[in-house]
């Protein structure tokens, strides 16, 4: 195996790639919203599915593909494998909120645990620093625990969450949107 080389990507050579991504999971964050006197509770518990569910690309309208037209101002960086693209990490800057938000991160399943998301997301860090970004935003579902995990290695943190983005079921199917954040402490 060639090492992996991280480089920059452009729109005119990979606009539209769509991102093989999926992934298996047997646990979520089960999400609990309490209407109270004084307001709501919520509680974000870790709980297993009874068998292991598994989230594809094809269940989705929506499909992963870099250089989205409604991203105008993306940039991205990808992973390679000799010429082969084995990992990606679009950025998209929010001017408005002085954050970038990571619209895409995809590390092929051969290659993950060896460092090449850290190494992608290390890139986004660095972007945020050198643009003055208050923060990294992303979004990930309470279902996608491994995801999840490595966010919080890398330092982000809980910031919110949408109990019905993807669907008006999102809480009984338990798939809530997760927005985490990464704070730029420089």
């Amino acid at each position: 195996m060639t090492p992996v080389t991280i480089k920059r990507i452009y729109k005119k050579d990979y606009e539209g790639y769509r991102l093989p991504i999926e992934y298996t999971t047997d646990s979520y964050y089960d999400v609990s919203l309490i209407r109270t006197d004084d307001g709501w509770k919520a509680d974000f518990s870790v709980a297993r599915f009874p068998s292991p569910v598994t989230h594809t690309q094809e269940e989705y309208d929506y499909p992963d593909k870099l250089f989205q037209k409604h991203w105008r101002g993306a940039f991205a960086y990808g992973a390679f494998d000799g010429e082969n693209l084995i990992g990606a990490i679009e950025l998209y800057p929010e001017k408005w909120a002085n954050r970038i938000r990571v619209t895409e991160l995809w590390v092929d399943e051969k290659y993950r645990r060896q460092g090449t998301g850290k190494r992608l997301m290390n890139i986004a860090k660095a972007q945020a620093k050198k643009r003055g970004a208050r923060m990294l935003i992303l979004e990930t579902q309470s279902c996608n625990v491994n995801a999840i995990g490595f966010y919080l290695h890398e330092g982000f943190d809980l910031v919110g969450f949408l109990s019905c983005d993807y669907t008006n079921s999102d809480l009984s199917r338990k798939e809530v949107r997760f927005e985490m954040g990464w704070f730029n402490r420089v």
